[in-house]
């Protein structure tokens, strides 16, 4: 019996779909070396403000996303994948060398734009060779397992970065240079993927607009912005948890932890949604997001600190699988890349903003008022997402 169960367990997943896993494994290994020190090095080495961090991350996390709209509109137009995802994978493996080589903090933004780009290219095609990797029963777990590697990824990184900072003493700026190493390893997987033909001869125009798609994916995306207007960027968690006392080395691993709960939930929780309903599985994502940053708003004992970090690694796995999956399941498979895409494009704008108002609220307000904003907006999408999003999937042509 214990063999069969294993089998069901990652039934209906291909060699396509781990290529892709692995993937998201370097190219994530490679950003997240950089990640948890990036705020540090701006502030501390740079002596930049939070404003300042907050328009970095704010306008790469943007950037990312709204990228993913117009490369997910090409890449259904072409209907082709694969070139458009390794092109990003490429211009970000290349980009992060050049945030190390500055000694103000302009040249890391057009850096980090750069490499955000890139993600941002790489991210709907990449998305659309998942769905297209598995059957709609099996999406969940498709895009579980892709994001089990990405966290896992985001969990290895900041350890090599404590390895190489703390354990074998290398300069800050060095971490940046050896993040060039996973990025070219996640380009060699992308190359090892063999893309599918699609059917359908598509003449779809690249439409910026989404009048295209079915009214309950518009919902969708609109409550999904209203949640976004208060998820700021993860480096407020990083600044908070170090600015409470937390040492750099052990803020740093924290980080890592979050990232690994992240990746043990993706694919249970993807796996979960194919069974239970992603809107289920998505409010406990938002119930989680909203606990963590009441307790960052509130809290200050250190090991609630952490712990509550940590926690909020497992909002992170399943917003990340789950989100993307129901927003899949609303459109037609000739719409696919471009569905994922707009909604990657929603999550980017409203990054955008609650980065610049997190920015501002923690230089002119005060630190908690950061989480304050962001769990009231939770707030809002949990009741909005119980209301307004149907608990069955879209009954949407597939062809």
């Amino acid at each position: 019996m214990e063999p069969a169960k294993k089998r069901s367990f990652f039934s209906g997943l291909t060699k396509n779909t781990f290529l892709l896993a692995f993937t998201s494994l370097f190219s994530d290994i490679s950003s997240e070396m950089l990640y948890p020190i990036l705020p540090i090095f701006l502030t501390q080495t740079l002596k930049v403000t939070g404003s300042i961090v907050g328009l970095i991350e704010g306008v790469a996390g943007t950037v990312q996303n709204i990228i993913q709209g117009f490369s997910g509109s090409l890449s259904d137009k072409w209907q082709k994948r694969k070139g458009i995802a390794m092109f990003g994978y490429v211009l970000s493996a290349i980009s992060k060398p050049f945030m190390g080589l500055a000694s103000g903090w302009p040249l890391v933004f057009g850096a980090r734009f750069f490499d955000r780009f890139g993600a941002g290219v790489r991210g709907a095609p990449r998305d659309a060779l998942i769905a297209a990797s598995a059957d709609e029963k099996n999406r969940g777990k498709a895009f579980g397992l892709e994001g089990a590697g990405d966290n896992l990824g985001a969990f290895i990184g900041p350890l090599i970065a404590v390895v190489l900072l703390f354990m074998w003493k290398f300069d800050i700026r060095s971490v940046f240079y050896l993040a060039l190493i996973p990025g070219i390893l996640s380009v060699i997987m992308i190359l090892l993927v063999k893309e599918k033909k699609e059917d359908v001869k598509s003449k779809i125009k690249i439409d910026v607009g989404i009048q295209q798609f079915p009214q309950q994916y518009k919902k969708y995306l609109l409550i999904t912005a209203l949640f976004g207007i208060g998820n700021s960027s993860n480096a407020f968690l990083i600044l908070q948890t170090k600015d409470l006392g937390v040492s750099f080395e052990n803020t740093i691993l924290i980080y890592a932890i979050f990232n690994l709960l992240a990746a043990a939930i993706s694919y249970p929780a993807g796996h979960l949604s194919d069974k239970y309903g992603r809107k289920n599985i998505l409010l406990i994502s938002f119930l989680i997001f909203l606990i963590a940053y009441s307790g960052f708003a509130f809290i200050k004992n250190l090991w609630l600190i952490g712990s509550l970090f940590c926690l909020y690694g497992l909002y992170q796995g399943i917003f990340r699988s789950v989100g993307k999956a129901m927003a899949a399941d609303f459109v037609p498979s000739k719409l696919r890349a471009s569905g994922i895409g707009w909604y990657s494009t929603t999550i980017g704008i409203t990054g955008l903003i609650a980065s610049v108002v997190a920015g501002q609220l923690w230089d002119r307000v005060s630190h908690p008022s950061v989480f304050i904003f962001g769990a009231l907006f939770s707030f809002i999408g949990i009741i909005s997402l119980i209301l307004f999003v149907p608990d069955k999937k879209a009954k949407v042509d597939h062809g």
